[in-house]
């Protein structure tokens, strides 16, 4: 008796498992953006060795890569890495990302979240490094079943800096 409990159980844990992993789908981004500088959003008394701000009036571009698992297609959390670069100056960024895509039609409007880390390689001796936030909303396409390609806008902070990005990006 106990061996037929056993395998009705073990039979129905299999059962969920594979019925809660089916609902997710692994995902990769492949996106590209302009970020407008806007201003700093640190006011810094300067001393007698300070070099200037990170990124004083320097716009930027930068391309990123995010891996990460979609549920029903409508929610999105990864990981990611990017380059960016500021007008000459050349950095990395790595962050996680958190999308909520809410409507079930071709055309559907997103908003994006993204926490981490950016570091550039700028005049000071071996670079800055700070906290990377943002967030942004925009519009996805459905192309197929399994691809989408958005365009998004929202704000960005990094280096001490607040920038505006555009970023396109395709979902496969």
């Amino acid at each position: 008796m106990n061996k037929i409990r056993t395998f009705i159980t073990a039979l129905l844990t299999i059962f969920l498992f594979t019925q809660g992993f089916s609902q997710f789908d692994y995902s990769i981004k492949v996106e590209s953006g302009y970020s407008k500088y806007i201003f700093n959003i640190v006011n810094v008394d300067p001393g007698p060795n300070w070099k200037g701000y990170n990124l004083d009036g320097q716009d930027g571009i930068d391309i990123n890569i995010v891996n990460g698992i979609a549920f029903k297609k409508s929610v999105f959390a990864g990981i990611g890495l990017g380059y960016v670069n500021f007008e000459g100056v050349n950095g990395l960024a790595i962050f996680s990302d958190f999308e909520i895509i809410p409507l079930k039609s071709k055309l559907r409007p997103l908003i994006n979240v993204k926490l981490g880390y950016s570091h550039i390689w700028n005049q000071y001796e071996n670079g800055t490094g700070t906290v990377l936030g943002e967030i942004c909303a925009g519009i996805n396409y459905r192309l197929t079943e399994k691809t989408d390609i958005y365009i998004k806008s929202g704000f960005t902070m990094s280096q001490q800096s607040l920038l505006i990005p555009i970023r396109l990006g395709v979902r496969f």
